[in-house]
């Protein structure tokens, strides 16, 4: 049985309980509001620790039992029929203890912004990238997320050349971060007269959002072009210079907005920029993530994907984890718990085996 750490254990008690009176002692409402997130956080790690103590307990108490002569026959046969079923409850709460206790990626509470771009396949794959898009647009209204579209690209047969968005809810980035990658699409085109089937592809990134505290944006570094929105076909949406583009001189990085508002536009483009900052900041401090941002999203080319989507045999084939799914119709309509659920376990036992690694 894996071993716990013992001293981690009695701290997160400790703070717990002085946690509990600060809130009791009638702080004031910023300081309530901040130890409830804490309070939130702690209570279910703390309640798990209390039932391992507990059973640990009561496992101690039946060997002394059982260890004693002077123990009778029956009393003895109940407790050696309790053993088995105490030591399984501990091993349990063990290992959702030892989940608990791993590193957090402190961005996993966070909203996230959404990008899709059309690979490889043209028409097919514009068309693709709008049912990736509607797939995440259920599955975050299935969650309670909202979604705002900040920038978007149409293509030239419906579907988008490049759509981003905005997604916001609590933990979102937790659910959504190991959608980054490229998805590939096996399907007969609607206008594929002879029948073949076709392989399309689209990539996806998905950035934690960033706040003012998250990352600073000197406006030495930026500057901000206006010019006029375009709608389909180059037709001007309205007559004036509406649309935003924003370069950020140090790293190159440019972001446009082109809705009617340019006050709006501003702040969508800003939001956007801080994403892209502070993905590069959490990808330079983490050296087991790449700095080159290509490595997350891939060229968009068919030979790369961390998930096929094949119509013919309506499957799902996440390759990552060797997942299969025949519910193709169930996912794209955004039914993608069994698929999330699935990597973040994946994820977390990755974590505990390298913990496991350093511990020996």
């Amino acid at each position: 049985m894996a071993m716990l750490p013992q001293e981690k254990m009695r701290e997160l008690e400790r703070r717990f309980a002085e946690v509990e009176a600060r809130m009791s002692s009638g702080p004031d409402a910023e300081t309530y509001v901040k130890l409830a997130s804490e309070y939130a956080e702690l209570e279910p790690v703390v309640a798990k620790i209390r039932a391992y103590q507990s059973a640990e307990r009561e496992l101690a108490d039946l060997e002394s039992l059982l260890s004693d002569r002077a123990t009778d026959r029956e009393m003895r046969a109940l407790a050696e029929m309790e053993v088995p079923e105490l030591e399984e409850r501990i091993e349990a709460l063990t290992g959702e203890i030892q989940l608990l206790l791993l590193p957090r990626d402190a961005a996993d509470e966070k909203s996230a912004v959404l990008e899709i771009r059309a690979g490889t396949g043209g028409s097919e794959a514009a068309l693709f990238a709008g049912d990736l898009f509607r797939m995440y647009e259920r599955y975050a209204s299935d969650k309670g997320w909202k979604v705002e579209v900040l920038s978007a690209s149409e293509g030239d047969a419906g579907g988008y050349k490049e759509i981003i968005a905005s997604v916001s809810g609590r933990g979102v980035f937790s659910r959504l971060k190991f959608e980054s990658g490229v998805h590939r699409v096996q399907r007969v085109p609607e206008t594929e007269a002879g029948g073949r089937i076709h392989t399309s592809a689209a990539t996806v990134a998905v950035l934690p959002e960033a706040e003012d505290i998250d990352i600073e944006v000197r406006q030495e570094d930026i500057r901000i072009d206006t010019m006029r929105s375009s709608g389909a076909g180059g037709q001007h949406v309205n007559t004036t210079d509406s649309a935003v583009r924003i370069t950020h001189i140090p790293t190159g990085i440019v972001v446009t907005s082109s809705e009617k508002s340019q006050h709006q536009n501003r702040a969508k483009a800003m939001q956007v920029l801080r994403a892209k900052l502070f993905d590069m900041e959490r990808q330079r401090a983490d050296s087991e993530r790449s700095a080159d941002r290509k490595a997350q999203v891939g060229s968009g080319d068919r030979s790369e994907r961390i998930r096929t989507y094949n119509f013919p045999q309506g499957r799902v084939t996440d390759h990552r984890i060797n997942l299969t799914l025949y519910k193709l119709d169930a996912v794209i309509a955004g039914d993608l718990d069994e698929i999330v659920d699935a990597l973040v376990a994946d994820y977390q036992a990755g974590q505990l085996a390298l913990l496991g690694a350093k511990a020996n």
